[in-house]
Order: structure tokens, then sequence, then C-alpha cells
């Protein structure tokens, strides 16, 4: 699966291929995805060599081929990585799906989509690939959108969150302090943490004493959702 930045990334070499026959430089892919710095694009593309995706053709100045696309995209339907904005869910995809009224009058369950994993550890790539739906008691729902993550790592198993677990998440831009969020760092990481508000920082701390708490700037973290419920399977 791939991040956002890096599905991105692809789609727009891939556009570029088609429509010139040649890569675009990396300033033009820093541009495209809105990137402070050239090293981004490093990262992204060495990841996307990684999983088999692109390959880096020796002896050549910006010659990138694509090896392969996404499951999920058809040949020729991609289109380009200008004006992306990362989220961990897009569109309608975590808008509730009620089951049919069930016969003893109880409250059906909701559907929702998981979205894959998230770290409660260091932080991961932030995973936006819609894997399956689960379904979930109403009552675990607020107003809005929400959707779902599996969770990896131990950092927060003081607030009773497990490795293996299924966090519910209503989808948000926004949260106070002292708030479990699903928080992405610098575009293009995502992790499970309580948020904390020092002054004009944002500390991301751990629900668990052997991992540090970890302090950022405001513009190299946003806020993605809000912990709203949580499922375990035994």
């Amino acid at each position: 699966m791939l991040t956002r930045k890096q599905y991105d990334l692809l789609m727009f070499i891939h556009e570029r291929l088609k429509e010139t026959g040649v890569p675009p430089s990396f300033e033009e892919m820093k541009e495209a995805l809105d990137l402070r710095s050239k090293s981004g694009i490093h990262r992204l593309i060495t990841a996307l060599e990684e999983r088999g995706f692109v390959r880096r053709l020796p002896h050549r100045a910006r010659a990138l081929e694509i090896v392969r696309l996404p499951d999920s995209v058809a040949p020729g339907l991609a289109s380009p990585a200008r004006g992306f904005h990362p989220s961990v869910i897009e569109g309608n995809l975590g808008k509730v799906r009620p089951k049919p009224e069930t016969d003893d009058g109880q409250a059906p369950n909701a559907t929702i989509p998981v979205m894959g994993r998230i770290a409660a550890g260091v932080p991961i790539s932030a995973i936006q690939d819609h894997t399956h739906n689960v379904s979930v008691p109403p009552e675990l729902l607020s107003s809005g959108e929400h959707f779902a993550l599996e969770v990896t790592g131990d950092s927060m198993i003081d607030a009773g969150i497990l490795d293996g677990d299924t966090v519910v998440i209503q989808k948000a831009d926004n949260a106070n302090s002292g708030e479990i969020i699903v928080a992405l760092v610098d575009d293009e990481e995502a992790t499970l943490k309580r948020l904390r508000r020092k002054g004009a920082s944002i500390a991301l701390e751990a629900a668990n004493p052997a991992y540090e708490t970890r302090i950022f700037g405001p513009d190299r973290v946003q806020v993605q959702g809000r912990l709203v419920g949580l499922i375990r399977r035994y």
C-alpha cells in the first residue's frame, strides 16, 4: 500500500511520461506535491522504488521508469498530483452507511471504512487505502464522518489502546489539548497520540513511559481526526 504522497507522486510521474515521454524534474515534483525541499522527493522516490513501482535508470539524468501502477488504478485513468492536499481519508468514504432496520426494534449497526494501519509508536507512513469495512454500534459514533484504523505498536497502552485494536476516528482538522488524535507529521507520517499544546508548539504524547513526547512546530502537524471509539477482538 502507498501513502497518499507516494501515490500522488507516482501518478504525477506517470502523467508526465505519457504527455512528454520525459520524467519531471525534482523541482517540478517538489512544486507539484507542495513540498518544502527536494529531500522529501528523494525519500518518496526511494519508497516507490523499494515497493517496485518505479525504477531509476543508471547513468542517465532524470531517468525514471514506471514499473507498475497500483492495482486500484486502471492505466490511462490516473490524474496528476497538482493541487493535492494530504489527508488520511478523503471524499465520502467516511460517511456512515446504516444497515437496514432490525426486526427487534434495536438501532442497527453502522458501517465505516477501515483505511489501513496507524502507528501507536514511532510514526509510520500515512496509509490511505480503503482496505475493508467494519460494522460498529451507533453509540460509538458522533456527528460527522468517521473511519477506522488498525493499531500497530504499544505506545498508547496506558490509554487502553493495544497493538491489534481497531480505533474509530471522527474526521476533524482540529482538536482540544488532551484528546487522542490521528496526527499527520510533515505531510508524510501518521501516528496516534495524545495532543498537548505547549505555547505555539504541539506535543504528541505517548501513553507509555517507554516513549518520549515529541515536540513540533504548529506547521508540521495536521490533525486528521479524534478518537471516539475502540474495537477489540479476542
